[in-house]
Protein backbone atom coordinates (compact mmCIF):
# COMPACT_ATOMS: atom_id res chain seq x y z
CA UNK A 1 0.00 0.00 0.00
CA UNK A 2 0.83 3.54 -0.80
CA UNK A 3 2.08 5.96 2.02
CA UNK A 4 -1.41 7.10 3.51
CA UNK A 5 -1.05 10.73 3.32
CA UNK A 6 0.07 11.42 0.05
CA UNK A 7 -3.46 10.68 -1.58
CA UNK A 8 -6.05 13.73 -2.18
CA UNK A 9 -9.24 12.21 -3.22
CA UNK A 10 -11.46 15.01 -5.19
CA UNK A 11 -15.16 14.76 -5.29
CA UNK A 12 -16.57 16.02 -8.94
CA UNK A 13 -19.90 17.67 -9.13
CA UNK A 14 -19.80 21.12 -7.02
CA UNK A 15 -16.03 20.82 -6.72
CA UNK A 16 -14.04 20.78 -9.52
CA UNK A 17 -16.72 22.00 -11.45
CA UNK A 18 -19.76 24.09 -11.56
CA UNK A 19 -22.16 21.71 -12.95
CA UNK A 20 -25.59 23.05 -11.75
CA UNK A 21 -26.76 24.48 -14.99
CA UNK A 22 -26.54 21.47 -17.32
CA UNK A 23 -27.62 19.10 -14.33
CA UNK A 24 -30.67 21.05 -13.31
CA UNK A 25 -32.09 21.23 -16.65
CA UNK A 26 -31.29 17.69 -17.80
CA UNK A 27 -33.45 16.93 -14.51
CA UNK A 28 -36.29 18.84 -15.61
CA UNK A 29 -36.34 17.83 -18.97
CA UNK A 30 -36.70 14.03 -18.03
CA UNK A 31 -39.51 14.94 -15.58
CA UNK A 32 -41.37 16.64 -18.63
CA UNK A 33 -40.58 13.59 -20.25
CA UNK A 34 -42.37 11.74 -18.73
CA UNK A 35 -45.83 13.98 -17.89
CA UNK A 36 -44.17 15.28 -14.54
CA UNK A 37 -44.01 19.03 -14.13
CA UNK A 38 -40.72 20.67 -13.43
CA UNK A 39 -38.88 21.74 -10.73
CA UNK A 40 -37.27 25.46 -9.76
CA UNK A 41 -33.75 25.23 -10.85
CA UNK A 42 -32.37 26.48 -6.98
CA UNK A 43 -34.74 23.74 -5.92
CA UNK A 44 -32.65 20.79 -7.59
CA UNK A 45 -29.55 21.83 -5.69
CA UNK A 46 -29.73 19.71 -3.02
CA UNK A 47 -30.06 16.54 -5.44
CA UNK A 48 -26.45 17.32 -6.67
CA UNK A 49 -24.02 14.74 -5.09
CA UNK A 50 -26.70 11.83 -4.01
CA UNK A 51 -27.14 8.85 -6.76
CA UNK A 52 -28.92 10.01 -9.44
CA UNK A 53 -31.50 7.08 -8.44
CA UNK A 54 -31.80 8.22 -5.26
CA UNK A 55 -32.79 11.74 -6.43
CA UNK A 56 -35.28 10.89 -8.83
CA UNK A 57 -37.04 8.49 -6.35
CA UNK A 58 -37.48 11.23 -3.56
CA UNK A 59 -38.69 14.01 -6.75
CA UNK A 60 -41.28 11.30 -8.14
CA UNK A 61 -41.85 9.86 -4.33
CA UNK A 62 -41.54 6.24 -5.77
CA UNK A 63 -38.98 3.20 -4.97
CA UNK A 64 -35.60 3.73 -5.78
CA UNK A 65 -36.11 0.72 -8.33
CA UNK A 66 -39.63 1.68 -9.50
CA UNK A 67 -40.26 1.76 -13.35
CA UNK A 68 -41.03 5.54 -13.36
CA UNK A 69 -37.63 6.22 -11.53
CA UNK A 70 -35.65 4.17 -14.08
CA UNK A 71 -37.64 5.88 -16.99
CA UNK A 72 -36.25 9.02 -15.53
CA UNK A 73 -32.66 8.09 -14.77
CA UNK A 74 -32.66 7.21 -18.81
CA UNK A 75 -33.97 10.35 -19.94
CA UNK A 76 -31.46 12.47 -17.95
CA UNK A 77 -28.52 10.18 -18.98
CA UNK A 78 -29.28 10.47 -22.74
CA UNK A 79 -29.47 14.61 -22.37
CA UNK A 80 -26.62 14.69 -19.71
CA UNK A 81 -23.95 12.88 -21.73
CA UNK A 82 -23.93 15.74 -24.45
CA UNK A 83 -24.96 18.66 -22.06
CA UNK A 84 -22.26 18.13 -19.66
CA UNK A 85 -19.45 18.43 -22.25
CA UNK A 86 -20.39 21.43 -23.26
CA UNK A 87 -22.48 23.16 -20.29
CA UNK A 88 -20.20 22.44 -17.12
CA UNK A 89 -17.94 25.12 -15.99
CA UNK A 90 -14.61 24.30 -14.49
CA UNK A 91 -14.15 26.08 -10.82
CA UNK A 92 -12.28 29.35 -11.30
CA UNK A 93 -8.37 28.50 -9.54
CA UNK A 94 -9.04 24.49 -9.11
CA UNK A 95 -6.35 23.62 -12.48
CA UNK A 96 -4.05 25.49 -10.84
CA UNK A 97 -4.28 23.76 -7.39
CA UNK A 98 -3.93 20.19 -9.03
CA UNK A 99 -1.15 21.19 -10.75
CA UNK A 100 0.52 22.65 -7.68
CA UNK A 101 -0.68 19.76 -5.64
CA UNK A 102 0.21 17.42 -8.58
CA UNK A 103 4.02 19.27 -8.73
CA UNK A 104 4.91 18.23 -4.89
CA UNK A 105 4.13 14.97 -5.24
CA UNK A 106 0.68 14.28 -3.89
CA UNK A 107 -0.87 11.23 -5.74
CA UNK A 108 -4.99 12.91 -6.79
CA UNK A 109 -8.21 10.73 -7.47
CA UNK A 110 -11.81 11.35 -8.17
CA UNK A 111 -14.62 9.78 -6.44
CA UNK A 112 -18.20 10.91 -8.15
CA UNK A 113 -21.44 9.81 -7.89
CA UNK A 114 -21.47 10.74 -11.59
CA UNK A 115 -21.24 7.44 -13.87
CA UNK A 116 -17.45 7.05 -14.26
CA UNK A 117 -18.91 6.99 -18.32
CA UNK A 118 -19.57 10.24 -18.08
CA UNK A 119 -16.95 11.45 -15.44
CA UNK A 120 -13.89 10.40 -17.58
CA UNK A 121 -15.12 12.68 -20.71
CA UNK A 122 -16.27 15.22 -18.70
CA UNK A 123 -12.06 15.53 -17.06
CA UNK A 124 -10.54 14.91 -20.45
CA UNK A 125 -12.90 18.11 -22.18
CA UNK A 126 -12.01 20.50 -19.10
CA UNK A 127 -8.60 19.57 -19.39
CA UNK A 128 -8.23 17.94 -15.95
CA UNK A 129 -8.01 13.97 -16.70
CA UNK A 130 -4.07 13.98 -16.95
CA UNK A 131 -3.99 15.38 -13.08
CA UNK A 132 -5.80 11.94 -11.56
CA UNK A 133 -4.03 8.23 -11.29
CA UNK A 134 -7.58 7.44 -11.05
CA UNK A 135 -11.03 8.21 -11.32
CA UNK A 136 -13.95 6.10 -9.34
CA UNK A 137 -17.54 6.13 -9.77
CA UNK A 138 -20.46 4.49 -10.71
CA UNK A 139 -21.04 1.98 -13.75
CA UNK A 140 -24.44 3.47 -15.89
CA UNK A 141 -25.84 0.23 -14.43
CA UNK A 142 -25.38 0.51 -10.61
CA UNK A 143 -27.96 1.60 -8.54
CA UNK A 144 -27.67 3.16 -5.94
CA UNK A 145 -24.02 2.98 -5.21
CA UNK A 146 -22.84 4.75 -2.35
CA UNK A 147 -20.45 7.70 -1.89
CA UNK A 148 -18.87 5.68 0.93
CA UNK A 149 -18.14 2.70 -1.51
CA UNK A 150 -17.18 4.75 -4.12
CA UNK A 151 -14.39 6.24 -2.08
CA UNK A 152 -13.23 2.31 -1.31
CA UNK A 153 -12.81 1.97 -4.88
CA UNK A 154 -11.04 5.04 -5.25
CA UNK A 155 -8.31 4.43 -2.55
CA UNK A 156 -8.21 0.49 -3.81
CA UNK A 157 -7.29 1.19 -7.33
CA UNK A 158 -4.80 3.74 -5.75
CA UNK A 159 -3.40 1.17 -3.48
CA UNK A 160 -3.46 3.66 -0.73
CA UNK A 161 -5.05 3.52 2.96
CA UNK A 162 -5.99 7.06 3.67
CA UNK A 163 -5.02 10.74 2.35
CA UNK A 164 -7.69 13.66 2.26
CA UNK A 165 -10.91 13.49 0.89
CA UNK A 166 -12.53 17.13 -0.70
CA UNK A 167 -16.34 17.57 -1.12
CA UNK A 168 -18.88 20.13 -1.20
CA UNK A 169 -21.82 17.42 0.81
CA UNK A 170 -22.20 15.47 3.42
CA UNK A 171 -21.78 12.29 1.46
CA UNK A 172 -18.04 13.37 0.80
CA UNK A 173 -17.63 14.01 4.79
CA UNK A 174 -19.46 10.86 5.36
CA UNK A 175 -17.50 8.88 3.33
CA UNK A 176 -14.25 10.38 3.89
CA UNK A 177 -14.78 9.53 7.64
CA UNK A 178 -15.79 6.31 7.36
CA UNK A 179 -12.29 5.31 5.57
CA UNK A 180 -10.01 7.44 8.29
CA UNK A 181 -9.46 10.57 6.15
CA UNK A 182 -8.94 13.97 6.12
CA UNK A 183 -12.43 15.57 5.43
CA UNK A 184 -11.96 18.42 3.84
CA UNK A 185 -15.00 20.61 3.25
CA UNK A 186 -15.46 23.45 0.38
CA UNK A 187 -17.17 26.77 0.55
CA UNK A 188 -17.84 27.01 -3.37
CA UNK A 189 -19.81 23.92 -3.52
CA UNK A 190 -23.49 22.95 -3.29
CA UNK A 191 -23.89 21.79 1.04
CA UNK A 192 -23.60 25.05 3.30
CA UNK A 193 -21.54 25.27 6.10
CA UNK A 194 -23.46 23.75 8.25
CA UNK A 195 -23.86 20.61 6.46
CA UNK A 196 -20.25 19.99 5.94
CA UNK A 197 -19.12 20.42 9.68
CA UNK A 198 -22.79 18.43 11.06
CA UNK A 199 -21.46 15.47 8.55
CA UNK A 200 -17.34 16.04 10.09
CA UNK A 201 -15.88 17.74 8.49
CA UNK A 202 -12.37 18.82 9.73
CA UNK A 203 -11.68 21.66 7.89
CA UNK A 204 -13.88 23.78 5.34
CA UNK A 205 -11.53 26.30 2.87
CA UNK A 206 -13.14 29.39 1.28
CA UNK A 207 -10.99 28.75 -2.07
CA UNK A 208 -8.86 26.38 -4.30
CA UNK A 209 -5.46 28.03 -3.31
CA UNK A 210 -6.45 27.24 0.34
CA UNK A 211 -6.39 23.36 0.03
CA UNK A 212 -2.93 22.74 -0.71
CA UNK A 213 -2.25 23.64 3.29
CA UNK A 214 -5.57 21.85 3.99
CA UNK A 215 -5.35 18.25 2.91
CA UNK A 216 -1.19 18.28 4.59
Amino acid sequence: MARSDDVVLFDLDGVLVDSRGPITSCINQALAAHGLPERDPAELYQYIGPPLLSAFAELVGAPVDSPLVVRCAASYRERYAEASLTETAVTPGIVDTLAALDGAGRRLGVATSKPRPFAEPLLEVLGMRRYFAAVAGPELDATGEDKTTTVANALRALGATGGAMVGDRSFDMVAARAHGLRAIGVAWGIGSRAELLAAGADRIVATPAELPAAVS
